[in-house]
């Protein structure tokens, strides 16, 4: 046991708790001084703070501009996209064979060759032979059919004599039969040599009637040889005349593989030419577009073929796309050409004659097989719609209007977008104004301040 008893603190021990106590309450009573201090502090500095002054906020403003809705009747032009080519083009092959003897000194690409000049000629000595041996045969024909004319009627002049000899040595006969019947004036010997005086004279008179009646045959097959003869001496003519090959039309030579002193055979195309009197384009429509607004004259009852009829012939607007604007000629809507359901397009035709796009309009050159044309086609009359910019119309068909200097909201119907405007069929009434200015999300009913015939960017 302890000298202090049980549970006894000695009086060191003691003195330490009592030092730590005292320690622990200076050091409170310092942090609540502390803590007071600093609230006076910040009492005092909030009391010499001057409380903001008050400031109304103003309503927002949207500058925009607008146009006037005003209707109209507006032609519906469809855009479409299609090379110029050729309308006729022609691969030109000899009809005869030879040797080539003359080529034409513009005879070759890009060379322009007047209809009815000479492309090139082949040797003819050849064929003049023949032609001349044909004419020869035809003469002799001629002539032997004259031959058998005169013959005929000789014979016929003949046949009267030889039957007036008939007639009298069948008179002597009879006479000397009397006679040797009688007496005996005349024997049997001169009775059997007028016999056959008779015979011989009647021998001679069916000879000759045979002769004649065959006369028409023979002219008539001599006629005929006469007629081949002619047909084979045409032939020599024709095949003479087609050693000289003539340009079919004033046209444009596209190629040529001819050499003076080559050989050529029938049938073995040598050069092509291309007819730029009149030039086409094929233009693809979407279908749609093509349903909705080309021109098809009306008809009272049911065509008698499945395809597209009445296809009004309108002018068009042809520009080349390499010039913008500024090089245009003057097409006429021809035909459809195909209806192509995997791209669901109407292809249509547009010709341009070749004195049209000979002119240079603009681009400083003319309208050429090969230029990527933009073609503008008239369709129907939208009638009593609102033409506004493009811009003004949000994708979901949606229009900001001014009314009273508020912003209003409303739905429209677009009947036709084309060349950065908008048709607006439903949706506007007349005096509306639209507004022009491009707005993202504006709220509804909001102040407006309206700045026509400022540029988007300045201030009033």
């Amino acid at each position: 046991m302890s000298r202090y008893g049980r549970g006894g603190v000695s009086p060191e021990k003691k003195s330490r708790l009592t030092s730590g106590k005292r320690k622990h309450l200076v050091s409170c009573l310092a942090c609540l001084a502390a803590l007071v201090i600093g609230l006076a502090a910040m009492n005092g500095l909030a009391g010499l703070k001057k409380p903001p002054a008050r400031e109304t906020t103003a309503e927002r403003v949207l500058p925009v501009q607008t146009v006037q809705a005003v209707p109209e009747n507006v032609r519906v032009r469809l855009i479409g996209y299609g090379p110029a080519r050729v309308l006729n083009t022609v691969a030109i092959a000899p009809e005869v064979s030879g040797r080539i003897a003359f080529i034409h000194p513009d005879l070759e690409a890009g060379g322009v060759i007047h209809e009815d000049e000479t492309l090139f000629r082949i040797e003819e000595a050849d064929y003049r032979a023949r032609y001349q041996e044909a004419e020869a045969f035809v003469a002799q024909k001629v002539q032997e059919i004259e031959r058998l004319r005169l013959k005929k009627e000789l014979d016929q002049k003949r046949l009267q004599t030889l039957k007036r000899n008939v007639e009298l040595a069948g008179n002597e006969l009879e006479r000397l039969r009397r006679l040797h019947g009688r007496s005996a004036m005349a024997t049997q010997s001169q009775v059997d040599q007028a016999e056959q005086t008779v015979n011989a004279a009647l021998e001679r008179y069916e000879q000759l009637e045979q002769a004649v009646s065959l006369a028409p045959i023979q002219i008539k097959e001599t006629g005929q040889a006469l007629e081949a003869a002619k047909a084979r001496r045409d032939l020599a003519r024709t095949n003479l005349g087609r050693c000289r090959v003539v340009a079919p039309f004033t046209g444009r030579v596209i190629t040529a593989s001819l050499e003076k002193g080559h050989y050529v055979t029938p049938g073995q195309p040598v050069l092509d030419m291309a007819d730029d009197s009149i030039l086409e384009i094929h233009v693809p429509l979407d279908s749609q577009d093509a349903r909705r607004w080309l021109r098809f004259k009306g008809q009272d009852g049911p065509g008698s073929m499945a395809w597209f009829a009445g296809l009004q012939e309108v002018d068009c607007r042809i520009g080349w796309t390499e010039n913008g604007q500024q090089a245009s000629w003057t097409g006429r809507l021809h035909r459809p050409v195909r209806f192509d359901q995997e791209s669901r397009t109407l292809t249509v035709a547009v010709r341009v004659s070749g004195r049209e796009a000979s002119k240079s309009r603009g681009s400083g050159l003319p309208l050429v097989e090969g230029m990527f044309c933009r073609v503008s086609i008239p369709g129907k009359l939208l009638e009593d719609v609102y033409k506004i910019p493009r811009e003004a119309v949000s994708f979901d068909n949606r229009v900001y209007l001014a009314e009273g200097g508020r912003l209003k909201t409303v739905e429209v119907t677009v009947a036709r977008i084309q060349d950065g405007a908008a048709y607006i069929s439903e949706g506007l009434s007349a005096g509306s104004r639209v507004i022009t200015t491009r707005l993202v999300d504006p709220l509804e009913n909001s102040l407006l301040d309206i700045r026509d015939g400022e540029r988007p960017g300045e201030s009033s």
